[in-house]
């Protein structure tokens, strides 16, 4: 057998979530694109200003660096 069937991306057996010790197992095919959620409005007064505490702080940190 080839090395290549691991990486088919018609081989179904791969993409299918397996059951671990650790919990579900999936497929970076099946992980990618996920969505943030906000429906809370509690959640987006804590998400819309985090987001903006990053850029400020990556700004401050750029300028501090030189």
């Amino acid at each position: 057998m080839s090395d290549d069937r691991h990486n088919d991306p018609g081989d179904d057996r791969r993409s299918q979530p397996a059951d671990s010790e650790d919990g579900r197992v999936f497929s970076a095919h099946q992980a990618r694109q996920g969505e943030i959620i906000l429906r809370a409005c509690a959640r987006r007064i804590i998400f819309i200003p985090g987001l903006v505490g990053i850029l400020v702080l990556a700004v401050v940190v750029r300028f501090a660096i030189g």
